[in-house]
Parts: C-alpha cells; sequence; structure tokens
C-alpha cells in the first residue's frame, strides 16, 4: 500500500515537473530596449511574450499573430505582469508591454481640479510610448496584426489603455482594464471592455470613472468585482488572485475569438470574488504558468 502511494506521489512529481518545464520552453519571453529619436533618444523598454510554435508559424508567413498590449501600473516594471501575459501568448498572441516611467521621469502628483487629478502628462506618455513600442514591433514581427490590438492595463496602465483607445479606437479589439480609477470607462458600444475592480480602501475610482450597472449592460462592458487588494493584480499578487484573473481573462478571451460579433457576456459579475476570494468557478483556469510570489508587494501610487 505504501509503496503504492509513494508510486502515484512520485508519478505526480514527474507530471509536475514535466508541466513546469514545458511551460517554460513553450512560451519565449524577452525585453527588447528601443530609443525614440523624437524625444531625445528616450528609452522605451518592451516585455514580449510569444508562443515559440506560434511565432514559428508567423516567421514562415502561415499566420498573423493578434496583438496584445500590456500597460503597467505607475512605479512598476512592465516585467510585472507575466501571469497576464502568458494567458495571451498561450492563446497564440504576440503580448508586449512598453516601460512606461523612467527613474529620469519627475514624479507624478495629484493636482485637484485638472484633467485625471494632474495624470494628463504621464497618460499622454505613456500612449506615446505604445505608438512608438507598436512601430519598432513591426520591424521585428510583421506577421502579426497591429491594426486592431487589445489593450490591457493595469492601475495607472488601465487610465493609459482607456485613454488610447479613446483616442484612437479604430485600433482597438478590445479592451482590460484591472483597477483603472482616473479615465472614465468608453460607453459607445464600439469594442468590447472588461475590468477587474479591487475592493480596496486606498485605492478608490474617481466619480464617473466606471459606469453604473445600466450602461454596462448597453455598452457592453463587463465588470467583474473581486476581493483582492488593488497591488494583488500583478505578478507579486498572490495565486488565488492572480488565478482568478486568469480564470476569467481567458473565459473572456475564448467568448471573444469563437465569433467575430462577440455575444454579450455577463456585464456585472456578482461579487462571488468578494465573497470568497479564490480561484473563480465560472471556468477551468487557463493552463498557464502563474508567476511567483518573488517579493512582497510595494505600494502603487496612482
Amino acid at each position: 500500500m505504501k509503496r503504492g502511494i509513494l508510486v502515484l506521489l512520485s508519478l505526480a512529481v514527474l507530471v509536475a515537473v514535466a508541466y513546469v518545464t514545458a511551460s517554460k520552453w513553450a512560451i519565449r519571453h524577452e525585453t527588447i530596449a528601443f530609443h525614440d529619436p523624437d524625444r531625445g533618444n528616450r528609452l522605451v523598454a518592451v516585455s514580449v511574450a510569444v508562443r515559440r510554435d506560434k511565432e514559428m508559424q508567423a516567421n514562415a508567413g502561415l499566420i498573423k499573430l493578434p496583438v496584445a498590449v500590456l500597460n503597467h501600473g505607475n512605479t512598476v516594471k512592465n516585467t510585472e505582469y507575466s501571469f497576464l501575459a502568458n494567458v495571451f501568448a498561450w492563446r497564440g498572441y504576440l503580448a508586449f508591454s512598453p516601460q512606461h516611467d523612467l527613474p529620469t521621469d519627475p514624479p507624478m502628483v495629484t493636482k485637484v481640479g485638472e484633467p485625471y487629478v494632474g495624470r494628463l502628462p504621464q497618460i499622454q506618455r505613456g500612449v506615446a510610448n505604445i505608438r512608438f513600442a507598436v512601430h519598432e514591433m513591426k520591424k521585428l514581427q510583421p506577421n502579426a496584426d497591429y491594426d486592431k490590438v487589445t489593450m490591457v492595463g493595469h492601475s495607472m496602465g488601465g487610465d493609459i489603455t482607456m485613454y488610447f483607445a479613446k483616442e484612437y479606437p479604430d485600433e482597438i479589439k478590445k479592451v482590460v482594464t484591472l483597477d483603472n480609477l482616473r479615465v472614465p470607462f468608453l460607453t459607445d458600444g464600439k469594442f468590447k471592455i472588461l475590468s477587474f475592480r479591487s475592493q480596496d480602501s486606498h485605492f478608490k475610482p474617481d466619480p464617473g470613472v466606471v459606469p453604473d450597472d445600466e450602461q454596462c449592460e448597453q455598452s457592453g462592458i463587463t465588470v467583474v468585482n473581486t476581493g483582492f487588494q488593488h497591488n494583488d493584480m500583478r505578478d507579486t499578487g498572490p495565486d488565488a488572485a492572480k488565478s482568478s484573473i486568469q480564470s476569467m481573462l481567458d473565459k473572456f478571451l475564448d467568448e471573444s475569438e469563437k465569433s467575430s460579433a462577440l455575444k454579450p457576456v455577463p456585464t456585472r459579475v456578482p461579487d462571488i470574488l468578494a465573497a470568497n476570494p479564490g480561484p473563480v468557478p465560472l471556468s477551468a483556469p487557463p493552463a498557464v504558468p502563474l508567476a511567483s510570489n518573488r517579493a512582497p508587494s510595494k505600494p502603487v501610487t496612482n
């Protein structure tokens, strides 16, 4: 009996090791340093995630990769959202994340009464970084669909995402935000929006940012109320938060890709995560590796 249990445990360990190894080699991660000559040779580092087999097919001209642009929160590195990048990469996307702020940039301050409480210059800088990164990525991987991208962002990156979609709606396929706080949601229904909201007393959206239930229903906006903290929504967050977000994101993308005219998804997900923070039971988590908790979460200013 004991020997049988040991055999089963050994098999489980082998399967786990094989899965981790396959996950590591299936997705290629790379950071590329671009410099924008139009902005004083500004450094725009881009973190890239792409499935190796899909990249080979694209390089051979057999397929065109869909594109996802991930935007990080203020003071957070562009490499700290691999748990999101992996979802897109596993689904065959070319996922990349520009670094929006540099140590040499002036600190972001709150200015009450100004657009987005004084964050507009940083938001516009982020939009410029995205456009430059897309321009440069076209040279490296021309076999990708840059005409219609899925824009993703956490916190300040979510505001950059929503502002980009407002300025360039014809270049957007889908929008995913994680706790954006300043830039109001677009409600014209031109594309589907998925937004994860924290339950965090220190990070509250400004009035008018998140539409009410009726407007969400009319505009095709899916709001997921989670029981997690604002800073849980990146690689350093707990696995429960990351797996829940991965699961719901995978479901959203799955429904989006099944039909070019996306069927309506529930536009106001009940507060199931707030009541029981943990894996979302609405769909099985995608088979993508979670980022390990490398370090305790650090404060993010929004």
